[in-house]
């Protein structure tokens, strides 16, 4: 058993992984009620929470993202197949893009209906200098919501590694990125 540093995420990235993994889910949710509100007045607040909260969670990504470059993770347990190595990069990858990606075609949808972006009533972000073309904007939501089920589907990938990880393999990979019990490799 090895519970060293090397083998475990820095705090850091582990507050910033919980804290992308909220937003998502959040996200989901709003996107889900705001499709479902009972009238388009209330659609449209849940929607505002939904671009408000997508900016945080672009700002965490972003974040997550650097302190990656400054502070590489650890090193995958070198019991791992090759297969589960490929698909943990190819998984934590799209994470990122998809993180990065979809709030900014959501900021650009926006500008192409004419509209910035109010990030919870502290700061809103102007409309970026694009036409106005609310047909390409709806077209780009639709993009932006089937990367939202990609982005889902990315994440029940990860959880059922992590479960398959913590239930059947029993080696502790979990606890790489929490703050107490013992990674094994």
């Amino acid at each position: 058993m090895n519970d060293t540093p090397a083998h475990r995420y820095p705090k850091v990235a582990m507050a910033l992984h919980w804290l992308l993994a909220i937003g998502v889910i959040a996200q989901w949710r709003l996107a889900v009620a705001g499709e479902n509100a009972a009238s388009e007045a209330a659609g449209r607040e849940i929607m505002g929470n939904h671009f408000s909260l997508g900016v945080v969670v672009l700002l965490l990504a972003l974040a997550r993202l650097a302190w990656r470059l400054v502070q590489p993770n650890p090193p995958l347990a070198s019991h791992l197949a090759g297969w589960e190595r490929w698909l943990a990069r190819a998984t934590h990858t799209l994470f990122y893009v998809l993180l990065i990606a979809m709030p900014l075609a959501g900021w650009y949808a926006m500008s192409k209906y004419g509209n910035g972006v109010d990030v919870f009533g502290v700061v809103s972000l102007p409309a970026l200098p694009v036409a106005s073309d609310p047909e390409g904007a709806g077209r780009i939501f639709e993009l932006h919501a089937a990367a939202g089920v990609a982005l889902l589907v990315v994440t029940a990938i990860h959880v059922l590694g992590t479960l398959k990880h913590t239930l059947v393999d029993r080696d502790g990979n979990l606890f790489r990125m929490l703050p107490f019990g013992r990674p094994k490799a």
